[in-house]
C-alpha cells in the first residue's frame, strides 16, 4: 500500500507541478476549456503514471479514474477561478487529487482502518497539544498583551494577522522539537527569529517597541515550552 501510494503521489507531483511550466497555466486560465494545454497537461499526467508505475497496465483501472478525475476537477478549477479565493481553490482542487488517489490505492490495497485508533490517549493528547499550542496560546497571549498597546502594532506596513500566523508557526516547531527531543533546534529558531527581528529593534525610537517584542516572544516561547514538556511527561505515563 505504501509503496502503491508513494508512486501516486509522485506521478501527481510530477504532472501537477513539475512538467507543468507557468505559461501553461496562464493559457489555461485565459481560455479554460479552449486551451490546448489543458489537455496537454491531463496528456503529462498519463505519461506520469506510465512512468513511475513502470507501464504496469493491471492499474489501468486506477489511471482512468485518476485521469478522467483529474480533468474533472480542473475543469472546475478554471470554471470557478474568477468566483472563489484562489488560496482556497488552489487547497481544494489539492485535497481532491489526494482523495481519489488514496480511493485508488484502496482498490488494489484495501486499508485497514481502524477508528477506534483514532480515539487512542495518544492520538487525543497530541490533538489536544497542538490546539493548546497554536488557537489556545494565540488568545492567551492576545490577552496578556492587550495591557499593553503600540500604534506601531497596527500599522498597515504589516502583513493581515501574519504576527499571529508566525507566532503558531515558532510555537509548532518548538513543540515538534521537544518531541522530538531536538533541543538544540529551539535555540536556532530563537536565534533566526532575533536575527529578523533586529531591524524593528533597531529603529525603534524608544524602549516600548523592544520592550513589547521581548515581552511577546518570551510568553510565546514559555507557551510552546510548557506544552512540549507536558506532552512528553504524559506521553511517557501512557
Amino acid at each position: 500500500m505504501l509503496s502503491l501510494s508513494i508512486k501516486l503521489v509522485l506521478a501527481h507531483f510530477l504532472g501537477d507541478f513539475l512538467f507543468q511550466p507557468e505559461k501553461w497555466v496562464v493559457h489555461k486560465e485565459t481560455n479554460k476549456l479552449k486551451s490546448k494545454f489543458l489537455y496537454w497537461h491531463i496528456v503529462v499526467h498519463f505519461g506520469a503514471l506510465l512512468l513511475v508505475l513502470q507501464a504496469d497496465f493491471k492499474y489501468w483501472l486506477g489511471m482512468v479514474i485518476i485521469i478522467v478525475s483529474h480533468y474533472i476537477i480542473d475543469v472546475f478549477k478554471l470554471l470557478l477561478k474568477s468566483k472563489i479565493n484562489p488560496r482556497l481553490l488552489f487547497g481544494t482542487d489539492q485535497l481532491l487529487h489526494i482523495i481519489v488517489i488514496a480511493i485508488v490505492v484502496n482498490i488494489y490495497e484495501p486499508y485497514n482502518l481502524n477508528i477506534e485508533s483514532f480515539y487512542s490517549p495518544k492520538v487525543l493528547l497530541l490533538i489536544t497539544n497542538v490546539i493548546g499550542v497554536t488557537v489556545v496560546s494565540s488568545i492567551i497571549m492576545k490577552t496578556i498583551i492587550s495591557k499593553w498597546y503600540l500604534e506601531e502594532n497596527t500599522s498597515q506596513e504589516s502583513l493581515e494577522n501574519a504576527g499571529a500566523y508566525i507566532g503558531m508557526l515558532e510555537r509548532l516547531f518548538i513543540f515538534a522539537f521537544i518531541a522530538m527531543n531536538y533541543w538544540e533546534g529551539i535555540g536556532f529558531l530563537l536565534a533566526a527569529k532575533s536575527v529578523f527581528r533586529f531591524g524593528d529593534l533597531s529603529k525603534s525610537k524608544d524602549r516600548k517597541l523592544t520592550e513589547y517584542i521581548l515581552i511577546g516572544t518570551l510568553i510565546s516561547f514559555g507557551l510552546a515550552f510548557l506544552f512540549g514538556m507536558e506532552y512528553k511527561y504524559i506521553i511517557e505515563l501512557i
